[in-house]
């Protein structure tokens, strides 16, 4: 007999949030916090979303992701988690560029930063002054219609070296490109600037963990290899929803599922205003990733001095060629024994940004042949750093957009979620029905980690508004259907 995951839960809950990633287990533990009655439903076996990690023969832990985010990440946790979380937020210093314009080392800050561009690459303090000035201004609610590449030709005009120093690593955290909007590039760059690139002590899987013991602590029924098929809503709002096969109540539905098939698929087109719809469909989904993972020896070390390397053979900075499957630029993490003390193991993890459709249409023989040359050229592209690295290495794996659609059910595989104009659509759609929220990656409006966990806050502060108003009239009931 099939093991029932929902045994043992309730008939109804303040609030379903729907999907563990950051943005909705920080969601999931703020609402839990202030009173509510939460469930947390999550498909697949593991929480995080894309923020997790796999275990190999041979000791091998290896996460999901590249490991690096502001430290705005620390108040995040501290303020919403707890005090131990925010204390294993560490700096990362090593960070290197390698391509044809230019090869550098930098600590990834605004004094760094400044430095380089005035003494590599020649450019007036004022107009760095400038430029960091007017990127520190925006913020989450601004409308700014100035694009990426129109900001870089207003302050750095033709210096495509320049363009490449400040966008390359914003394209690997976010997949923005040089015609989204500034604002998008600009509130992610600029949450860097404060103090630099910062990672967490104990890797993924201690996190995690962490969070699962923390959100349990604090009341949430968390349940793995629960898929939520449908969110019911009449003409009050949200009343329930059904997760494998079974229906349980609720008066919000807060989905940190993908935009598109939050509003599609678990709800449906027929309960949203046409015009809204229209807006909706208009929304573009983001890009997509491969991965490689890639497991040393133990008693092996990698001998290359970086945390983390964004290495390209490209001339110069170009979004088709991110984006190409005859990949020419790759971010290389590099996971040293100080992110897992104890361990002293060794990983490396390589991320380029992808197209699902290059991906989607191989059949199998096919597929398996090109992520296997996936994984042989980016072991060819790492030697160039790590010179013995195929003798050290024991397990290699990778992941394309077809693996990211299969573990996530993002649309395509979208590892960013959606495009700019996703943010208006997840921010109204409580506006279209009454006890509907959304929260995960969208518009990169500060994407990652960092970015996530903050949506999940923002959100969670307006599912607590709408149920204090709604639990003062009347309480959650069986949902009928």
């Amino acid at each position: 007999m099939a093991r029932n995951w929902l045994k043992g839960a309730q008939s109804a809950y303040d609030t379903v949030v729907i999907g563990s990633g950051l943005a909705g287990m920080t969601a999931a533990n703020v609402l839990a916090r202030l009173g509510h009655k939460v469930l947390l439903a999550e498909h697949h076996y593991n929480l995080g979303g894309l923020a997790t990690w796999f275990k190999r023969k041979g000791g091998h832990i290896l996460d999901i992701s590249l490991h690096g985010f502001p430290i705005g990440m620390m108040k995040t946790l501290r303020k919403y988690w707890t005090m131990d979380m925010a204390d294993r937020v560490i700096q990362l210093r090593n960070i290197r560029f390698d391509n044809p314009q230019f090869c550098l080392r930098t600590t990834f800050d605004r004094a760094d930063f400044t430095h380089i561009l005035l003494e590599r690459f020649g450019i007036m303090l004022d107009v760095v002054d400038e430029f960091f000035s007017t990127i520190r201004q925006f913020n989450f609610y601004d409308e700014l219609k100035m694009t990426t590449r129109e900001l870089f030709e207003k302050f750095f005009p033709g210096r495509k070296d320049v363009w490449r120093f400040l966008m390359e690593p914003i394209t690997y955290a976010n997949g923005s490109t040089l015609d989204d909007p500034a604002l998008t590039y600009g509130i992610v760059f600029s949450n860097f600037m404060s103090k630099g690139v910062f990672t967490y002590q104990g890797g993924t899987d201690q996190l995690i963990r962490a969070m699962k013991a923390e959100l349990e602590s604090n009341g949430v029924d968390i349940r793995t290899h629960c898929l939520v098929e449908k969110i019911y809503v009449d003409d009050d709002g949200v009343r329930g929803v059904r997760i494998n096969g079974d229906d349980i109540a609720c008066n919000a539905a807060l989905s940190n599922s993908n935009l598109l098939t939050t509003i599609h698929k678990l709800v449906g087109d027929e309960h949203f205003d046409d015009g809204f719809l229209k807006e909706a469909r208009r929304v573009r989904l983001n890009n997509s990733s491969c991965q490689v993972y890639i497991g040393i020896k133990k008693g092996e070390k990698v001998d290359y001095d970086a945390d983390l390397l964004f290495s390209s053979v490209a001339d110069e900075y170009d979004t088709d060629k991110i984006l190409s499957k005859d990949v020419t630029s790759r971010t290389f993490s590099f996971y040293h024994p100080f992110i897992r003390p104890g361990t002293n193991r060794y990983s490396v993890v390589s991320s380029t940004n992808a197209r699902y459709e290059d991906w989607a249409s191989l059949g199998t023989k096919d597929y398996g042949r090109d992520k296997d040359h996936l994984i042989q050229t980016t072991l060819d592209a790492l030697s160039h750093y790590v010179p013995n690295v195929r003798k050290i290495v024991d397990y290699v794996e990778a992941s394309t957009p077809k693996t990211f659609k299969r573990y996530t059910l993002h649309p395509s595989g979208t590892s960013f979620g959606t495009k700019f104009e996703g943010l208006k659509i997840s921010r109204e759609l409580p506006q279209q029905v009454a006890g509907l929220f959304h929260t995960g990656s969208v518009g990169i409006i500060m994407s990652g980690w960092l970015g996530a966990a903050n949506y999940g806050v923002i959100v969670a502060n307006e599912v607590d508004k709408f149920l204090r108003s709604v639990n003062s009239q009347s309480p959650v009931e069986a949902v009928t259907v």
